[in-house]
């Protein structure tokens, strides 16, 4: 049954309401909307829908059920379109430096969309990486009633009798340079790897902050893990039309919704799928949006006392249909909670807490996808914090999967991940190496680049374990092996990173939450002495305005000042 809302107090009544907003009425009478549509709440439906890659070709399609739901439930939908720039293929050359900078300009866009036309509610779409938070970040700075659907994860390849995923074609290239397999089988393995619509399949970046939607509380539950091909994402998306509509009835907001609390719980699902460390990323940026101070070493203290039961690729042997068919996100929550790692009171998208959703769902002791928390694959989370003198604002390493957690060796310093991809396919890199790749962070690349093309080729040459990789840009999802990110301060505002030179020893402990380099006080501070600020190639346009307005990767790599500096809040105009 729909319910009749009072406009009086919502956005919209500012372009729909009174004699002196017939000028607003007439363009939407212009679009075939009624009297009645137009008295009813504006609800925005954002997808982030295009032809750009796989993970986005469905969103259009599900955010049209989505405006069926909110027709059911007494509200006007008003869909609009925005931007993605897909890591996939963005990956290895430039284009990459768009990545990171396009999660804000994702976020911009919304919010300009939203507050220029006076919406009261938002449902958004989203399926390739940076797109997720974006969506997130974008419901927390506006604060309307708000839901977040993942647009679903790609089924997985067949190659050779085994599930392949995306990463698997990236190794591939390494095997390849090594002279393991032939250019038929690089041929062969890319046709196959993926087979249809959806995101990555493994544990990377997309599926990560998917689980963080409906641990964080923005999703509705189960709703995410069911992979983009199957049908039962439309009535998902008309579900997420309904329940948006209830959130505006009771006014609750994205704010109530995600509390620190709630930030620790999509910590602890990271951790516990061993997910993407962008995660660690893109939860600072989120809380930003909410004026909650949670930095990456507040991320990193929560991955540490985690267990990791969630046995997914890179690291493991599953994929996110697999997880879905086991039970999903709440399956893996059901243990978490049963053992005392989650906040079970906080509120979700559904108007209840937390733990009354957890309820509802009965532990499936016969799948193999999620151990339970008392039995982890192994006691400490899937991704690790560390600091010390070569990182004092923090990195982090996933360890998901890896078998050696301390490695020591000297540096090989490249100055941009082209030279240090080069060196690799060319086998110029000494096992035991601790390679260097620096002015690749948010401010220095600009836009903080992914690194698969390069850890993947090492991965595929069989050194993925064999040499370590140290950067202050990122790591895709899908990369595995011993490769530290976001080590801040970044090279480019001067950060020890930029003062290391080829054969200085560096020591990194996972198990301790170290990384050293082992140069004297004295030595650095004369080489600093010397260090000059690195030049950009990027000195106009959208990568110059980020660079000259980004903030730390440990602070989330964001560009405005967040909730904490508001004066007031678009959902109370």
């Amino acid at each position: 049954m729909t319910q009749v809302f009072d406009k009086s107090r919502l956005p919209s009544r500012h372009v729909s309401i009174g004699p002196e907003r017939a000028p607003h009425r007439s363009y939407y009478y212009a679009m075939g909307m009624t009297e009645d549509q137009i008295n009813r709440p504006f609800v925005a439906v954002a997808s982030a829908g295009n032809d750009s890659a796989p993970c986005n070709t469905t969103l259009d399609e599900q955010a049209d059920f989505c405006r069926e739901g909110v027709v059911e439930a007494g509200g006007t939908p008003r869909r609009f379109n925005t931007i993605t720039v897909t890591d996939g293929i963005a990956m290895g050359h430039q284009g990459m430096k768009s990545s990171l900078v396009s999660r804000e300009v994702i976020a911009d866009s919304v919010e300009l969309s939203v507050r220029g036309h006076c919406y009261d509610a938002l449902v958004a779409f989203a399926g390739c990486d940076k797109s997720l938070p974006a969506m997130m970040m974008a419901m927390l700075r506006l604060n309307v009633p708000s839901i977040f659907v993942y647009g679903g994860s790609i089924l997985p390849g067949r190659y050779q009798d085994r599930d392949v995923t995306v990463a698997d074609v990236f190794e591939v290239v390494g095997r390849y340079s090594a002279g393991a397999c032939s250019i038929s089988d690089v041929h062969a393995l890319e046709r196959v790897a993926c087979p249809g619509h959806g995101a990555c399949g493994g544990q990377f970046t997309a599926n990560t902050m998917a689980c963080v939607g409906e641990a964080i509380g923005l999703s509705l539950p189960n709703s995410n893990m069911i992979p983009a091909p199957y049908r039962g994402r439309d009535e998902i998306a008309r579900a997420a039309g309904r329940q948006v509509m209830a959130l505006l009835a009771g006014n609750i907001r994205p704010r109530d919704i995600c509390t620190r609390d709630a930030f620790e719980n999509a910590a602890r699902i990271v951790a516990a799928t061993g997910g993407s460390t962008n995660a660690a990323l893109h939860l600072p940026a989120m809380a930003s949006e909410a004026g909650i101070q949670f930095d990456l070493f507040d991320v990193a203290g929560i991955f540490k006392s985690t267990p990791y039961i969630a046995d997914l690729k890179p690291g493991g042997r599953y994929v996110a249909k697999d997880m879905y068919e086991a039970g999903g996100v709440y399956m893996l929550m059901k243990t978490l909670l049963a053992e005392g790692y989650l906040h079970g009171e906080c509120l979700t998208a559904t108007g209840k807490t937390l733990a009354e959703n957890i309820d509802e769902v009965t532990w499936n002791p016969d799948q193999r996808v999620i151990y339970d928390a008392r039995t982890p694959i192994s006691p400490m989370g899937g991704v690790v914090g560390l600091t010390g003198n070569l990182a004092p604002d923090g990195a982090i390493v996933k360890v998901a999967g890896m078998n050696r957690l301390q490695f020591q060796g000297p540096a090989l310093v490249f100055e941009c991940e082209e030279d240090a991809f080069a060196a690799v396919e060319s086998r110029d890199v000494p096992e035991g190496s601790v390679v260097v790749i620096r002015y690749e962070g948010p401010k220095g690349g600009p836009g903080m680049r992914e690194m698969l093309s390069t850890t993947a080729a090492l991965y595929g040459l069989g050194m993925g374990e064999k040499v370590a990789l140290v950067t202050d840009g990122r790591f895709s999802g899908a990369t595995r092996g011993f490769c530290i990110g976001h080590v801040g301060p970044e090279a480019a505002v001067g950060g020890p990173l930029a003062l290391v030179e080829n054969g200085d020893i560096i020591r990194i402990d996972a198990e301790a939450g170290s990384i050293d380099l082992d140069v004297t006080d004295e030595v650095l501070k004369k080489r600093r002495a010397g260090w000059e600020p690195h030049a950009s190639n990027y000195q106009s346009g959208a990568l110059w305005r980020y660079a000259q307005n980004v903030g730390p990767a440990s602070k989330g790599a964001v560009t405005h000042p967040g909730a904490r500096a508001e004066t007031h809040v678009y959902a109370d105009i």
